[in-house]
This record gives C-alpha cells, structure tokens and sequence, in this order.
C-alpha cells in the first residue's frame, strides 16, 4: 500500500478501501467489545488509562497492518 514509502499510520488507514476499515475496526472491537462507554471521549479515557487495552489495541493495529497490507510500522515510543 505504500510503495516503500513512509507513511503515517493514521493516513494508511483513511487509504484502506472501506471493507479493510471495517475488517480493522471488528478486529480493535474483538477486544473493546465488551467495554461499556457512551461516547468516544469516554472510550478513549479508558484505552488510556489501561496500558492492558492500549497494547491490546496495539498489537491488533500492527498485526492487521503486517498481515493484511504486508506492511512494516516502526514506531518510536
């Protein structure tokens, strides 16, 4: 997807086709599913607050990422 150029990771998934979106988005809700929150500030209070949930949320981003793009992600923390 990114023809060895260096991209975000936000802006490589506002470029994935809306069916790869959605196959992401159930993949992040496998482990935020049984989450209770009203609205996204809330449900993102929580991530935050639980270094758990956000390797969770992590690890499902850069395995979608490898897997389904087969694409590489370096980060900095």
């Amino acid at each position: 997807m990114t023809s060895g150029q260096f991209k975000p990771l936000p802006q490589v998934i506002m470029e994935m086709t809306p069916e790869q979106q959605q196959k992401l988005y159930e993949n992040v809700m496998d482990i935020l599913g049984s989450i209770e929150w009203t609205d996204v500030a809330q449900l993102m209070a929580i991530v935050t607050g639980s270094a758990s949930l956000q390797q969770q949320v992590i690890a499902a981003l850069l395995s979608y990422v490898h897997k389904e793009l087969q694409a590489e992600v370096h980060y900095v923390d």
